[in-house]
């Protein structure tokens, strides 16, 4: 979880060369509780820095995610259609997208590990 950068709206990016994967994080899943139902986005879609590119529901509420980055999103992870939970078990493992990135300046933008614990514990 060191190697990943973070959103102050709790979403998580892996960058991989010039791609990346997306996912919540721990703190998310368990803001939302038990996760029903995932919106993903279309595969070639362009997306731009902080904005919504689906839709998270749980038993509590629907909550907006957000492009960590710009992008184009290569792929999305079927898997969550069947098995939202995945999220909740394993929010870390799951990743929601994997996208091509647009431009890598963005990532400057990101918290790292220590900054997002800051984040969060200050919420609290």
């Amino acid at each position: 979880m060191e190697k990943l950068l973070y959103t102050k709206d709790h979403e998580w990016i892996k960058v991989e060369g010039n791609t990346a994967l997306i996912g919540i994080t721990d703190h998310a899943q368990k803001s939302l509780g038990e996760i029903v139902y995932v919106e993903l986005p279309e595969t070639d879609d362009e997306l731009k820095m902080e904005e919504a590119f689906g839709v998270i529901e749980s038993v509590k509420a629907a909550s907006d995610s957000y492009m960590p980055v710009s992008g184009t999103i290569l792929e999305v992870n079927e898997e969550l259609e069947d098995n939202p939970t995945l999220l909740n078990s394993d929010p870390y493992g799951t990743w929601i997208l994997k996208v091509e990135l647009s431009d890598k300046g963005e990532l400057d933008s990101l918290l790292d590990f220590d900054a997002y614990n800051e984040l969060c514990e200050e919420a609290h």
